[in-house]
């Protein structure tokens, strides 16, 4: 101990481990555009633009990923926002846990599709209860996460016609706690953040299981990148409830999944103080998305904040 020679010193030569910066300074939202609410959808579409779906006055506004406006809309149409998606044709689609349904829209905010019967919840072919997610094949079928009231996988093809659905409320494979959050990756697999159970469940489209990824975070939001892996955001487990109290946040951290389900990268950030966190900190990170250039942009509902975390250089570092 304590010994160490000038040929072998105690740091790598080349960094190994990926490091993350806060870009304080981004997004620049105009004064005429109303500041965020909960930051609970994010996604970045084919040129870089990120998308950030809030429960502000301003419910979906557009930003370049180096910061600029480019457009909002959406205040006349959506009640209470959860996740949004761009689908491979660059259209836009969001969940609407206030009203029951989820949309589709041009990426000028024209609406295109609506799934579910606005402001009527239930549990059939034509009603959610509060869907959280929505993801989409390449053929334009959508599988709903309708999780909030209801504890199932919703699938419709292309023309908004109900094919199945499946999932019941349980902890078993196949079962879900809170289906919160779906992605599809570019093998055509299903990815379910089973969130209050602390998992993440795959699935093929006819609803079979295949797999799921435990004991690693409670899992609040996902996305897949083009190279097949799968970011998830949220905190490191813990019981969602003891007794009648929920349990508080404990921390803040990503996790990038193989599609195999090896964790290959974790990155941690500081728990903020609720509706006054500071850039590098979140509080209730509820969705997340990966740019071309390997940014992350984080969306929080407890810190109404949405935040760019930029790759730190991998020059060699001294003592």
């Amino acid at each position: 101990m304590g010994i160490a020679r000038a040929d072998f010193p105690d740091f790598p030569q080349t960094q190994v481990i990926q490091e993350y910066e806060v870009d304080p300074a981004w997004p620049q939202r105009p004064e005429r555009v109303q500041p965020f609410g909960a930051v609970s959808g994010i996604a970045v579409d084919k040129e870089n633009q990120v998308w950030i779906y809030n429960r502000g006055e301003d419910p979906v506004q557009v930003y370049t990923a180096d910061g600029k406006f480019v457009r909002t809309w959406g205040k006349e149409v959506i009640k209470e926002p959860h996740h949004l998606r761009i689908d491979p044709q660059g259209n836009v689609w969001v969940t609407d846990i206030g009203l029951h349904v989820v949309h589709q829209f041009t990426p000028q905010g024209k609406l295109l599709k609506t799934l579910g019967t606005s402001g009527e919840q239930g549990e059939d072919e034509q009603h959610f209860y509060a869907p959280t997610d929505v993801a989409v094949s390449p053929s334009g079928d959508a599988f709903v996460s309708d999780g909030y009231g209801n504890r199932r996988i919703v699938h419709y093809d292309k023309d908004g016609k109900f094919v199945k659905s499946w999932g019941t409320f349980g902890t078993e494979p196949g079962q879900f706690t809170l289906p919160h959050s779906i992605v599809l990756d570019g093998q055509g697999k299903l990815y379910v953040a089973d969130r209050n159970v602390g998992r993440i469940q795959v699935f093929d489209q006819d609803g079979k299981f295949l797999d799921q990824w435990d004991h690693v975070l409670m899992p609040w939001g996902l996305c897949a990148t083009p190279t097949g892996d799968i970011w998830a955001c949220g905190s490191t487990p813990y019981w969602w409830r003891r007794g009648e109290v929920a349990s508080p946040l404990k921390d803040q951290i990503f996790v990038r999944f193989a599609p195999n389900g090896r964790v290959k990268q974790t990155w941690a950030i500081p728990l903020g103080e609720e509706g006054h966190t500071k850039p590098g900190e979140c509080n209730g990170a509820h969705c997340i998305a990966q740019d071309t250039g390997g940014n992350l942009f984080v969306g929080d509902v407890f810190g109404n904040r949405a935040q760019k975390f930029v790759p730190s250089p991998t020059s060699p570092q001294g003592p």
